[in-house]
């Protein structure tokens, strides 16, 4: 079981910043794809809206509604992603992912900024809303490269 100074390192005054300041926090009115992701064991979810131009994400809009890691995540995910491509994306879902469940490398940029988020690989009842806003936007971007010419 954590100790309560261990939970006040893993919410850092960085992680509430960026908790608090997520960019593109808002649904876009005509998105090519559109993703929910849920995280069963905390019940944390993220919706993702995409554009994608040319096989880059040209605009994302975000409904997020999750604890503060997960807020966390989800800022620094729309800070970077605009001009990535679906691989990028993946890659950095990828990373993140043994980032916090085998104390892998940071993702690449543009998106090691989610580095902040390493104190929680402790923690992994939080490790799936840590992951819902890159896993989503995978998913939206590959969605919408399907269904449009942005490939």
């Amino acid at each position: 079981m954590s100790s309560e100074p261990d939970l006040i390192k893993l919410y850092s005054a960085r992680i509430l910043e960026l908790a608090a300041e997520i960019p593109h926090h808002a649904r876009l009115p005509e998105p090519q794809a559109s993703v929910k992701k849920r995280a069963p064991l905390c019940g944390s979810t993220v919706t993702v809206d995409v554009t994608c131009t040319d096989g880059r994400l040209g605009e994302i809009g975000l409904d997020v509604k999750a604890c503060a890691l997960g807020q966390a995540a989800a800022s620094v995910v729309a800070a970077n992603a605009v001009g990535c491509t679906p691989d990028q994306v993946a890659e950095a879902r990828d990373s993140l992912k043994e980032m916090l469940k085998h104390d892998g490398p940071t993702p690449p940029a543009p998106f090691d900024g989610l580095e902040v988020l390493r104190p929680a690989r402790d923690y992994k009842n939080r490790h799936g809303s840590i992951m819902l806003s890159l896993e989503a936007l995978t998913e939206a971007m590959t969605q919408a490269c399907e269904t449009s010419s942005c490939a």
